[in-house]
């Protein structure tokens, strides 16, 4: 087996110290939204937070990240898309970290009690559903046994870490903005053919840069 704690403690130094921020975030992100961003520098103070759990593991001296496919709803304005497991915070979680957990556990079926909480990264707002995303990076003790929570994800994806380090990974592709605006060429990482964009693909910018 590896030695993976060099690699974890080097990952929870940098999560403790100045994060690569939104200078990391914008590189996946298309025009129009970070020109959004920038003119909106503080979120309505009716945004809603949400968390996410950017889950890491080691199998066979490779490491892996958990994605999901949301399950297609008309409710839903990330329907179908692909994200990190997540949800909004309740008031009764007793802090935005056990959201993320609560969440994880949930939707794909990861224990809490297996997970260390790294760190997190730099909070995110998307207009488009009016919430503030606020990532946690979690580190899993032993390879998942996904679950998958019906009526709301659809798919699990566990890519390794190194094919979204791979440049040829990044392409950009034609999306559905809130399932009514279609925005070409938009920055994006590929997963079996399907474009991880948006928030999810800022987030794992900024997760590259910590690594790197």
């Amino acid at each position: 087996m590896t030695d993976t704690q060099p690699f974890i403690q080097s990952l929870r130094d940098r999560l403790t110290g100045p994060l690569p921020g939104r200078e990391a975030q914008y590189k996946m992100a298309f025009a129009h939204r970070v020109e959004e961003l920038q003119r909106r520098l503080n979120p309505p103070e009716n945004a809603k937070t949400g968390c996410v759990l950017l889950i890491i593991w080691e199998e066979l001296g490779v490491w892996h990240t958990a994605l999901i496919r949301r399950t297609e709803s008309p409710r839903d304005r990330h329907s179908g898309q692909i994200s990190f497991p997540g949800g909004r915070h309740d008031e009764g979680d007793e802090t935005f970290a056990y959201t993320a957990l609560r969440e994880a556990n949930e939707e794909i079926g990861i224990l809490s009690q297996n997970v260390e909480i790294l760190g997190e990264m730099t909070d995110l707002y998307i207009p488009v559903s009016n919430f503030i995303v606020r990532p946690f990076v979690g580190l899993l003790k032993e390879p998942p046994a996904f679950q998958l929570e019906p009526g709301e994800v659809e798919q699990v994806f566990a890519p390794t870490i190194a094919h979204f380090q791979d440049p040829a990974s990044r392409s950009t592709a034609d999306v559905m903005v809130g399932g009514q605006l279609l925005v070409r060429e938009v920055p994006c990482f590929m997963l079996e053919d399907r474009p991880v964009w948006g928030a999810t693909a800022m987030i794992l910018s900024e997760f590259l840069e910590l690594i790197s």
